[in-house]
């Protein structure tokens, strides 16, 4: 056997060898490849919502109503990105022999093609692996997470729009073909008894891979869903916290527990032209209002909760005549990225908006925001200001 003859069959033997099962290919890719681009298209929108929500621009708008929305937007977020990594997994699995292919560089339609799965295949790893340690709170860079993770996102879904836009009659010819049908190449070479004995349908590939997404989702989302709490293994916030609310930021963390029960607290309010400020026992004498809110964070954790307090909207009457822009909140942590929100008029106006006192029946607990918070419905947490030292309400 000549040398040229022994090289073709080791790389026959070691295409074989990566392949390793007739499962991998173009029929578990782009089925595999559907689920996976639908959860990183879920998580995109829902992302997009969430920075703008954080960080609106001048046209967006978010509504107050229903209360709950935000909590389901994140909570798809978060649900939506866990259930994507499995997804990649298998679906790099499934096409991993031919990121190995020759020629490397090729005619400009393969350039683009190979350029786009690398661009693709980066930003995916980064959005997931940085957006589930943003989960676990835990930063090992940096970078400021949310800005850098909102512009990888556009990185990501552009290369998977050019990455459909070139494999789409590869996607349409493999869907048309039945999960079961037999396209593997003959093979009579040495190392084929190897192959068959690594042998995996595709029908058992596919099942793991949803079985897997399914198994990722639920171990998440009951931090966003009450009745899954029991399944929540990996969520890092499951309803556990002070009056049985999570908590992300403690009063110790923020350095404002001296602050926050000092006697001499005053909130003070800020309306157009006018200033007036309040005691606690002032706050708990004017007429309270009840309402049943969710607390979501970015992170994907939420828990329902009743809260009591001022209305925004009779806090600032009780000042002067609102002039109806943007409501500004200060809190007396003054070293947080969150120390300072503001508050769109339409939320600022809204019955369920309180200054809020107690919750679940009892006086706030220090690290949920004593002596007083802002509670506004379909609002991020980091939003949600605690600690309040000002409210200031300007046109």
């Amino acid at each position: 056997m000549s040398v040229h003859e022994t090289i073709e069959r080791s790389r026959a033997f070691a295409a074989r060898w990566f392949r390793g099962s007739d499962a991998r290919g173009p029929e578990v890719a782009s089925r595999v490849g559907i689920a996976l681009g639908s959860a990183i298209l879920i998580c995109f929108v829902t992302g997009l919502l969430s920075h703008w929500i954080q960080h609106p621009p001048t046209w967006f708008w978010w509504p107050a109503h229903p209360v709950w929305l935000y909590r389901l937007t994140q909570g798809l977020h978060v649900i939506s990105g866990v259930a994507a990594i499995p997804l990649l997994l298998v679906k790099l699995w499934a096409v991993y022999p031919k990121l190995f292919q020759r020629p490397v560089i090729g005619s400009p339609l393969r350039m683009l093609e190979r350029g786009s799965i690398a661009v693709l295949v980066g930003a995916i790893f980064f959005e997931l692996s940085t957006g589930l340690l943003n989960i676990a709170q835990f930063y090992p860079w940096k970078f400021f997470f949310p800005p850098v993770h909102y512009a990888v996102a556009f990185v990501a879904i552009g290369a998977l729009a050019v990455h459909l836009a070139v494999k789409l009659p590869v996607i349409r010819d493999a869907l048309s073909r039945p999960i079961d049908s037999d396209t593997a190449d003959a093979d009579t070479d040495s190392g084929a008894d190897v192959v068959a004995r690594r042998h995996v349908s595709r029908r058992t590939v596919l099942t793991a891979a949803w079985v897997s997404a399914g198994a990722a989702s639920l171990a998440v989302a009951g931090q966003t869903v009450p009745f899954l709490r029991w399944a929540a293994v990996l969520a890092p916030r499951s309803g556990e916290g002070p009056q049985g609310v999570p908590v992300n930021r403690s009063a110790q963390a923020a350095g404002v527990v001296e602050l926050a029960r000092a006697a001499d607290y005053r909130l003070s309010v800020l309306v157009g032209d006018r200033q007036r400020s309040f005691s606690r026992d002032e706050l708990l004498a004017m007429p309270q209002t009840h309402a049943r809110l969710p607390i979501a964070c970015v992170e994907g954790w939420s828990a329902s909760a009743d809260w009591a307090g001022v209305r925004l909207r009779d806090l600032l009457a009780a000042v002067g005549s609102y002039p109806g822009g943007d409501v500004r909140f200060r809190s007396l942590e003054t070293n947080g990225i969150y120390a300072n929100s503001v508050l769109p008029r339409r939320h600022a106006i809204d019955s369920d908006t309180l200054v809020a006192l107690s919750l679940n029946g009892a006086a706030l607990d220090v690290d949920h925001g004593y002596p007083c918070r802002l509670i506004a419905p379909s609002r991020p947490g980091v939003l949600q200001t605690k600690w309040l030292s000002t409210i200031e309400a300007r046109s």
